[in-house]
């Protein structure tokens, strides 16, 4: 089944809705399935004097993340047209909200998913407003321990949601991820560890990491980009253009079809091709009707439309009923 991919807008918009506009347009054409912002009210989710990342510190002109923020800060109205406009697009809508303000907000929206960002995994407040949505949850899971996630999903459960209601995406908090820090396999442990689905929010540079997670069995892939990744800005180094957001959808699709089912089975497409590549026990020389079977005048070639080489041993010895010539299929 392919996994549903959620082209991650954030906040490379720049703080302009005519951009963001034109991200849902783009996400829409490459084949996502939802395109995904980030709400918030910057004086709820930093204090003044926070300093940006490191990864942020190279990217904008801010020495604080509040300043950084407020550039970046889409008005709810903007919302309210972005989510109409994804209708018309016949893509989904999501957005990330950072404050309880903000999922009260987004909850009129009637959004499919509230997404948990991996920096309020521990964030009990946060976890429970939530919750209370009742709304299907997809949680990131980046600079967390399996001991962090179980603690999450307790308030989830608590609240009366099931396994069924909650995806997790194995995450690495860092822009872009080097690939020795992406460690694939700690999706596989999150499914096993908890019984829920499991996806992946890459922060790589390139497609190739979620094609793999695609390989693995994520069910959901989150992946960041940008209309335009020399744009200044938090997150549009670690994005992909457009053009290749489209190749991603495309060769997801592809491995997912590839994966199929587990059942070893001859395909359709093969099944022609049975006669030409098999085999069949023909005469090696000219044998006389009555002549005995031997190893020394029989042989196996192409095509596969007479007697199985795997029934060998059950014609050796046998004598024949009619003169074969030499390349004549045992009948």
């Amino acid at each position: 089944m392919k996994p549903i991919i959620i082209a991650e807008a954030g906040v490379n918009h720049n703080g302009s809705l005519k951009t963001a506009l034109q991200m849902v347009d783009a996400a829409a054409l490459a084949g996502a399935d939802f395109v995904k912002f980030q709400t918030f009210k910057t004086d709820s989710l930093v204090t003044a004097s926070v300093k940006t990342a490191e990864y942020q510190k190279a990217n904008c002109n801010a020495d604080t993340q509040r300043d950084m923020l407020r550039k970046l800060e889409l008005p709810y109205s903007d919302f309210r047209i972005l989510a109409d406009h994804c209708r018309e697009k016949g893509i989904g809508f999501l957005s990330t909200p950072f404050d309880k303000e903000s999922i009260d907000f987004l909850s009129t929206l009637g959004m499919k998913y509230m997404k948990v960002p991996s920096g309020e995994i521990t964030n009990l407040p946060y976890l429970r407003n939530i919750a209370s949505t009742q709304t299907p949850v997809i949680i990131s899971t980046g600079m967390s321990t399996l001991a962090d996630v179980e603690n999450a999903l307790q308030v989830f459960y608590d609240a009366g949601y099931s396994r069924s209601d909650i995806t997790l995406l194995h995450c690495t908090t860092q822009y872009p991820t080097p690939f020795s820090d992406v460690n694939l396999r700690a999706m596989l442990t999150l499914r096993e560890a908890f019984g829920i689905a499991t996806g992946y929010s890459d922060h790589t540079r390139g497609i190739e990491i979620p094609i793999a997670a695609t390989a693995l069995g994520a069910t959901v892939i989150e992946k960041h980009f940008t209309l335009d990744t020399s744009m200044p800005g938090p997150d549009h180094a670690a994005s992909l253009n457009p053009d290749e957001l489209e190749e991603m959808v495309r060769r997801i699709s592809h491995v997912s079809m590839a994966l199929g089912s587990a059942v070893k089975r001859v395909t359709p497409s093969e099944r022609k091709n049975m006669e030409a590549a098999r085999k069949s026990i023909v005469a090696a020389t000219d044998i006389k009707e009555g002549e005995f079977f031997t190893e020394d005048n029989l042989t196996v070639k192409r095509p596969g439309t007479g007697i199985s080489p795997m029934r060998w041993d059950e014609i050796i010895g046998k004598a024949s009923t009619r003169f074969y010539k030499a390349d004549d299929l045992i009948q």
